[in-house]
């Protein structure tokens, strides 16, 4: 059977080409593992295109892709606590290479906050979103928004001897 497929509209093409790079590195910051990012954005990515038609309308598309991906990667933690625990009551103590982080040292010590701190920074630093639009995001108040950046960031700087290196990445826009 011959499936006729047709082009996406080029607007929808190159939000999903302008938003992806970043996307996965947010997403790769805040789960630690590269693959699963690239599987979360392009899921959200997915979403994207099934709901163009009231996506490209919005304010800011860039946002409400934003905000399915940190659902999807929420999904994603509570899934694995559950496995976590399935396997805990089996008497499965074992980790698997996905539990496993094989990053930079920044994505190392990410990879050790809290979540939420690691929500606030990924989205305020990396996505460089406002704080509004970070406590938002979050569903919480922006004032929690500043505490957790300020905590995370004082977490950061307390587990590493270069300060100025981590400095750097935690300035960015």
């Amino acid at each position: 059977m011959n499936v006729k497929r047709s082009s996406p509209p080029p607007a929808l093409d190159a939000f999903c080409r302008g938003v992806y790079p970043r996307l996965v590195g947010a997403m790769t910051i805040y789960c630690g593992d590269r693959g699963v990012a690239e599987e979360i954005a392009q899921e959200a990515l997915i979403r994207v295109c099934r709901n163009w038609s009231r996506v490209h309308r919005l304010d800011n598309p860039a946002a409400w892709v934003n905000r399915v991906a940190v659902n999807l990667a929420n999904s994603h933690f509570r899934r694995k606590a559950l496995e976590r625990r399935a396997q805990a009551r089996l008497g499965s103590g074992e980790r698997t290479d996905s539990d496993e982080y094989d990053a930079v040292e920044v994505r190392r010590l990410m990879a050790a906050l809290p979540r939420r701190e690691r929500m606030a920074l990924v989205l305020r630093h990396y996505l460089g979103l406002p704080v509004a639009e970070t406590a938002d995001l979050m569903g919480c108040p922006e004032g929690t928004v500043k505490r957790l950046t300020h905590l995370a960031i004082a977490r950061l700087r307390s587990q590493t001897t270069d300060n100025d290196g981590l400095k750097e990445v935690t300035d960015v826009p």
